[in-house]
């Protein structure tokens, strides 16, 4: 018993320390970046536009494509997702079809992003005319997400406990209605969850958004809300840089003076919007798992 317990003990050591090891490294990264990064963000530097060739230029323009971006793909992707883990968990028989339909989810949620860029370059910039545009930038970090999204939202519904569902088909209720008035409010906390982080992922996104998004920002006129107008930041046909390709940019061309100080500040604005992103998911689903308790 006593060896049992010496074993236990240490594999216990072990796990810890591998566990504080990793740990401390992801801790020491982001702590190295906001250090690094947060003594050049200011008002200016989040107000104002990106300089192409002179210092002091700011990284606005790329912070509200980033977050613009995000609403497009969260629109287009969350209604697929959802759908699909509908029917995966409320519908779907047990056979092959089933499982090769998951295989698929996985398989897509392995490839790297720069292939799934690539595929966009070629089928929504040159086979669909959409060139490069916010609109394709959202369509590529469409595919990209559909994976996370399609799963959170299909663990989120399995959670909801089967007598509900039995009582509502126990009370007349059709199948669909048992879904959209019990299942899916039930489940809401794990959806929501899944959305935003979801959002943190398509905020850091950077290497499909090369071949889609572009790299360059149109003089962009912030008080047009005429969604068809060329210049209008509403325009989703428009070329834009998100803030993750524009440190990405700097870093590679070098063509601006002080372009350490703007990719250290704008690496240190990504990493606290991810953190917010991340940090307000697990408040959200909190708070919201605690009203449906009460």
């Amino acid at each position: 018993m006593q060896k049992a317990e010496k074993q236990d003990r240490l594999a216990t050591g072990l796990i810890l320390g591998l566990a504080g090891i990793a740990a401390l490294i992801v801790i020491s990264l982001v702590a190295y970046l906001l250090i690094t990064g947060l003594p050049h963000v200011s008002w200016h530097f989040l107000t104002s536009s990106a300089a192409s060739f002179t210092s002091g230029g700011g990284i606005f323009d790329q912070l509200f494509n980033s977050f613009y971006l995000v609403v497009l793909t969260l629109a287009v992707a969350v209604p697929l997702a959802l759908g699909a883990a509908i029917y995966l968990s409320e519908y779907a028989p047990q056979n092959g079809w089933t499982n090769a339909l998951r295989l698929a989810i996985e398989v897509l949620s392995s490839l790297p992003s720069i292939v799934i860029g690539l595929f966009g370059y070629l089928v929504f910039v040159l086979r669909w005319g959409l060139d490069f545009s916010l609109l394709a930038g959202a369509l590529a970090l469409t595919i990209i997400n559909l994976p996370l999204l399609t799963r959170a939202c299909e663990t989120a519904l399995q959670q909801v406990p089967a007598l509900q569902r039995q009582a509502g088909l126990g009370l007349g209720m059709p199948k669909w209605q048992v879904t959209l008035k019990i299942v899916l409010p039930q489940a809401l906390p794990g959806i929501l969850t899944g959305e935003i982080l979801s959002a943190g992922r398509i905020f850091g996104e950077a290497a499909a958004l090369i071949y889609t998004a572009g790299q360059s920002t149109v003089n962009v006129d912030y008080t047009n809300w005429n969604p068809f107008a060329p210049t209008s930041f509403l325009n989703p046909m428009r070329p834009a840089e998100t803030l993750a390709v524009h440190i990405w940019k700097v870093n590679t061309e070098g063509l601006i003076p002080d372009a350490a100080a703007v990719s250290s500040g704008a690496a240190a604005v990504l990493i606290l919007t991810i953190l917010i992103f991340n940090l307000s998911a697990r408040g959200l689903g909190n708070y919201l798992a605690r009203r449906l308790r009460k």
